[in-house]
């Protein structure tokens, strides 16, 4: 019989100590939740950058050309040596740059008219 006592007042003991934690892991959960969480303040908006003007392949400098994505060295001598241009998709017809190049660039580029001459 003492030892039936001796283990309901250890298990007595036991539940009393786990409800103690129990009750302060859940006050303390209580208390974190209660705390705003801090959080970075937002980063501001980067503006977009502004719309380049198209580069003219009539009038554009060598280095302006090579600016361009696709275009190195050798097609912008290519495209130098190939004007005037009509349209800008002269540039696949007489068979200056690839196509899969020419993608890569064809929204930056025009290709202005000289003006007529006066009469």
């Amino acid at each position: 019989m003492h030892v039936t006592m001796s283990i309901k007042s250890s298990l007595g003991t036991l539940t009393l100590v786990l409800a103690m934690m129990l009750g302060s892991a859940t006050s303390f959960a209580d208390k974190v939740a209660d705390k705003p969480v801090a959080s970075k303040p937002a980063p501001p908006p980067t503006p977009k950058p502004a719309k380049a003007d198209p580069v003219d392949l009539n009038s554009a400098s060598k280095a302006d050309l090579v600016a361009l994505p696709g275009i190195g060295d050798a097609y912008a001598d290519k495209i130098i040596a190939g004007r005037p241009y009509a349209k800008k998709d002269q540039l696949l017809s007489k068979k200056i740059v690839p196509a899969a190049n020419y993608k890569k660039f064809k929204d930056l580029v025009i290709a202005k008219q000289a003006p007529a001459p006066k009469k």
